[in-house]
C-alpha cells in the first residue's frame, strides 16, 4: 500500500488532543482519520510525531498514512482539506514517502514553541493562542533558569504524573528565549528543542521558568527543582493554550524540494 507523509496544522482549541478518544470526543487524528474515509472507504488509522494535549497547536506536525490508491501528492492535500472543513485543521503538504518511514520512530527531532504574552488587558486577537501573565518578566534572569536545564538530565521534576515514558532520562538541546514588541506589553517566546519530549515537560519547563521572571524563583531554584527529582518540586505547569509543535526533524527531511 502506498505510504504518504502530512505535514499539518491545527488549533488545538476544539479538540481533545491529537489522540483519537474511545468516548468519542473531538480530536486531529479522528478528523484527519474521517476526511481519509470519505476518500477511501474503510477504517483508517494515521500514526504522528507527536500525541500533542487537549488545547495545544501545530504549525509543522508529521503524520503518515497508508492508502489503497497511489494518489497525486498535491490532490491528496487538497481533497484532504475540502473533507475536514470547517474544523481547524490544514494539510500543508504531501509526499509519497517509502514504507520504512514512520512519522514517530524514524523521528530524530521535535521542535516545540511557547507563546507567552505579558500585559494587563486582556488578550483580544490571540485569545486561545498564548498565555498571558499580568506583570513584567526578566528575561535575562528566564535565560539563566532555562541554561540548568539544556543537555542531559533525569527530567523528572518536570513531567506529569501520568506519562508513559519508560525513563525520565532526555537530552534538552536547546531553549531560546526572545523577546517581542507586543501591543500594551511584550511577548515572550520559548523555542525547545529535543530528540523527543516527556509529557507535560515543556509546559512545566515554561511555568517554571516564567516563576523566575517574575522574581518568585532564582536560576538556583531551577537547579534545585531539577536535582530533587520530584514532581512536588517542580513550578506551576502553565496551560496549554501557548504551545505550539512546530516541526519535527528526520534523517532525511521527506518534505524537502
Amino acid at each position: 500500500m502506498p505510504r504518504f507523509a502530512l505535514k499539518i496544522e491545527y488549533h488545538g482549541g476544539p479538540f481533545s488532543g491529537w489522540q483519537r478518544q474511545a468516548q468519542g470526543q473531538p480530536s486531529v487524528q479522528a478528523a484527519i482519520e474521517t476526511a481519509l474515509s470519505r476518500l477511501e472507504p474503510g477504517a483508517h488509522t494515521i500514526a504522528a510525531a507527536g500525541r500533542t494535549d487537549a488545547g495545544v497547536h501545530a504549525t509543522g506536525q508529521v503524520a503518515h498514512c497508508d492508502l489503497a490508491r497511489d494518489w497525486d501528492p498535491f490532490r491528496l492535500s487538497e481533497a484532504l482539506n475540502w473533507h475536514l472543513k470547517p474544523a481547524p485543521v490544514a494539510i500543508l503538504s504531501t509526499v509519497r514517502v517509502d514504507d520504512t518511514f514512520h512519522a514517530r520512530f524514524s523521528a530524530i527531532e521535535r521542535r516545540y514553541l511557547f507563546r507567552l504574552v505579558q500585559r494587563r488587558a486582556p488578550v483580544t486577537h490571540d485569545a486561545g493562542l498564548v498565555w498571558q501573565v499580568m506583570n513584567p518578566l526578566d528575561l535575562a534572569g528566564m535565560r539563566a533558569g532555562a541554561a540548568r536545564l539544556i543537555g542531559h538530565h533525569d527530567f523528572t521534576t518536570f513531567r506529569s504524573s501520568i506519562c508513559q515514558a519508560q525513563s525520565p532520562v532526555k537530552t534538552l538541546d536547546e531553549i531560546a528565549i526572545t523577546e517581542h514588541p507586543y501591543p500594551g506589553g511584550r511577548e515572550y517566546r520559548f523555542a525547545l528543542r529535543a530528540r523527543s519530549f516527556l509529557h507535560n515537560q515543556v509546559r512545566s519547563i515554561v511555568g517554571t521558568l516564567e516563576r523566575v521572571g517574575a522574581g518568585g524563583w532564582s536560576p538556583d531554584d531551577v537547579s534545585a527543582a531539577l536535582a530533587a527529582r520530584d514532581r512536588a518540586a517542580c513550578g506551576p505547569v502553565c496551560p496549554p493554550q501557548g504551545l505550539y509543535l512546530t516541526g519535527v526533524g528526520y534523517p532525511s527531511d521527506p518534505f524537502a524540494g
